[in-house]
């Protein structure tokens, strides 16, 4: 998606997009991070905490009329207003009968130039969870998310057969010439290597369009892709138009994969005990 200033405008056109992939077959639908705005942690400002929502609220009560209809679940990033000063990156994922799933709350929260996260969102405290639909178990985690195998690794655990990441990632403008091939292979090779070794699909959602001043704003790249349980990129968007795609997960996928490469039946538990610490000095 290309997100405007106007949030009534966002929420209207993924209704549209929900209605066109489910249209062409989708079942499970996902909406990139924070779609309802801009992506306002580009600056520090404590009026941006207008935007927030409670879950149940205005923008789960719309999605749930579109899922009930077109008969999907969808997946919707939403600045959650939990209580007064407790925010967070939240995504809720709603069933085919408009009910509400389950939340998952942004665990790792960036404080990085033009991402400022850590001003607005409260980390998560519900974990990483996976959820039951009609169409097969998911786990939904969000953008900065993406770079920690561990959460992956928990997913996968929880027998999550499709591992969703609602995305917000772009370009410094200065930085794009001499980085912006290599951030973005990154970007895309870590989360290949979560599919890999977790043998699951991995669904990226990113947004696409230049927000903010040109000396101070950011170039979305696009790019939303799917990876199979090999590590294959099965579907990719292209870095600056809008797309809906539409990709077939087959559950038989992981079940060949695991059985060749058994990474989750060789893991030695027994030794993994050191991992819960920050560093090993």
């Amino acid at each position: 998606m290309r997100c405007s200033p106007d949030s009534g405008e966002n929420l209207a056109k993924a209704e549209e997009r929900v209605r066109e992939a489910a249209g062409r077959g989708a079942q499970i639908v996902c909406l990139p991070e924070l779609f309802r705005s801009q992506y306002f942690c580009r600056e520090e400002d404590a009026r941006q905490f207008d935007l927030a929502e409670p879950i149940p609220g205005p923008s789960t009560e719309r999605l749930a009329c579109v899922a009930r209809r077109e008969n999907v679940v969808i997946l919707a990033s939403l600045f959650e207003r939990r209580a007064a000063g407790v925010y967070h990156n939240t995504a809720a994922i709603i069933g085919t009968g408009g009910e509400i799933l389950g939340l998952y709350r942004k665990m790792h929260i960036p404080d990085d130039p033009l991402y400022f996260e850590k001003f607005y969102f409260t980390p998560g405290d519900l974990g990483f969870r996976s959820f039951d639909t009609p169409f097969g178990r998911i786990s939904t985690l969000v953008c900065w998310d993406q770079w920690y195998p561990e959460a992956a690794r928990i997913a996968a655990l929880g027998g999550a057969q499709i591992l969703f990441y609602p995305t917000a990632i772009g370009w410094h403008p200065a930085e794009k010439e001499q980085h912006g091939a290599a951030q973005h292979d990154a970007w895309k090779t870590i989360q290949r290597g979560h599919a890999i070794a977790n043998g699951i699909y991995v669904a990226a959602v990113n947004r696409v369009g230049f927000e903010g001043p040109p000396d101070r704003g950011l170039e979305f790249w696009g790019g939303s892709f799917v990876a199979d349980p090999f590590g294959q990129v099965i579907a990719e968007a292209s870095h600056d138009q809008e797309e809906t795609l539409v990709v077939e997960c087959d559950p038989a996928r992981s079940e060949d994969v695991r059985r060749n490469w058994p990474f989750l039946r060789d893991r030695r538990i027994d030794a993994y005990s050191p991992i819960v610490n920050r560093l090993l000095d």
